[in-house]
């Protein structure tokens, strides 16, 4: 019995960070997930998409691009684990020291377009399938322990993909 006891004690901690690593693991498979939704809907429908972050209230969402659907019957709007941060990334991530410059407002290239939720980071995906270009390149999800993942753009722009880890 104290054999079982120590080798519980010792396997414990390992096991606890790998529930949290596979929550994170889980939430980045779910945020490509709305990110081929929203490409599969602009592309099906023929307007553009708004997927949104709100990383204060930890909600993200994706909806029609107001102006051309004032009312999204389809709209969706999920929850992110509150002990993980998802942040919005407009420079490239290196390991030089240099930091990223992390997006608290969304761009918008074209400002008579209006935004579903002014202010926030947003990734829109045009009726054709493609990222805008003021979209976001990289999306950060880190966890509660400081391990991160990153979602980014394809080399040719046409969707992301969940970044290498080093």
């Amino acid at each position: 019995m104290t054999l079982l006891t120590i080798a519980v004690g010792l396997a414990a901690p390992a096991l606890g960070s790998f529930f949290r690593g596979r929550a994170l693991d889980s939430e980045a498979r779910r945020l490509l997930a709305l990110t081929r939704q929203g490409q599969s809907r602009a592309a099906s429908e023929g307007l553009p998409m708004d997927l949104w972050f709100d990383g204060n209230n930890h909600l993200m969402g994706l909806e029609a691009e107001k102006s051309f659907e004032p009312q999204d019957e389809r709209a969706v709007e999920f929850a992110i684990d509150p002990d993980m941060l998802l942040e919005a990334l407009t420079t490239p991530v290196t390991d030089k020291g240099t930091s990223p410059r992390v997006v608290s407002v969304s761009t918008q290239p074209n400002p008579s377009i209006p935004a579903s939720h002014p202010g926030l980071p947003r990734i829109r995906f045009l009726p054709d399938g493609t990222i805008e270009e003021g979209s976001p390149q990289k999306l950060r999800l880190t966890g509660r322990d400081g391990f991160s993942i990153l979602l980014q753009q394809t080399r040719n722009g046409s969707g992301y993909e969940i970044a290498p880890r080093n």
